[in-house]
């Protein structure tokens, strides 16, 4: 039996949507859902007109990423969860070479390389994220910043019941956070070097749009966490 999967899609007036829905579809993998949540948009949702029977459309009032994010999550009927920005991309087999390798190490959560693109679709660079060799290395490198691209994770979603949802409060840093607990919930996370992911940067992304508020949020996390890491490094040996 295939366990199904739900890639969670949250949507604000984003004129990429369509392409990420695009790459959701178009897996390889057969037992998916896709779920896409509408934060209030007022612009796009022309967009996904034409997939609207192929996949999950909410809607709801503004609330941020996190929010939007929480409320697919609890909608989700997946055994797991990705989670799919609208402006980035999928390849094909991404969640079922994640998968398999997610259950080939019983893992409950995992993360993966990425490709960048451009607003064109042009790879403009690839095989973008950081190995780091064990655990302690990974708690280590969080107390200065986030290892992990947010989109190249899949986890259980029994998880969250163990580690808590995506903090609303955090705008743009959600991810950091939740990471963080998962670590210092001792969850190991899985790394494959294989990138499945395709990271857009253009214009309008919101790390260059909000990048002081987003640095303020970095720092008030790494404050609130840092004794916390650092102890389990050591526990780790590290």
């Amino acid at each position: 039996m295939y366990p199904k999967v739900s890639i969670i899609i949250p949507f604000y007036n984003d004129p990429y949507i369509e392409q990420a829905i695009v790459s959701a579809l178009g897996q390889t993998y057969p037992n998916i859902e896709i779920i896409v949540v509408d934060d209030g948009s007022t612009m796009h949702q022309e967009k996904i007109a034409p997939f609207l029977s192929r996949i999950h459309y909410l809607g709801k009032a503004n609330g941020g990423t996190a929010s939007a994010l929480n409320y697919g999550i609890r909608m989700a009927t997946g055994h797991y969860i990705v989670w799919l920005s609208s402006d980035d991309m999928l390849y094909p087999d991404k969640v079922e070479r994640q998968l398999l390798f997610m259950l080939e190490h019983h893992s409950a959560i995992s993360y993966t390389s990425f490709d960048e693109i451009d607003g064109y679709n042009n790879v403009i660079g690839r095989h973008k994220s950081i190995f780091l060799p064990n655990q302690a290395e990974l708690v280590r490198a969080f107390m200065s910043y986030d290892p992990i691209n947010g989109c190249t994770v899949m986890l259980k979603k029994e998880l969250f019941a163990i580690i808590g949802y995506f903090n609303e409060a955090l705008l743009y840093t959600q991810d950091y956070d939740l990471w963080i607990r998962t670590l210092l919930g001792r969850v190991h996370i899985h790394y494959l070097n294989v990138p499945l992911t395709m990271y857009r940067w253009h214009g309008e992304m919101g790390t260059k749009k909000h990048w002081p508020a987003i640095l303020s949020e970095i720092e008030h996390i790494q404050a609130y966490y840092r004794d916390s890491l650092l102890n389990y490094v050591h526990q780790l040996g590290g």
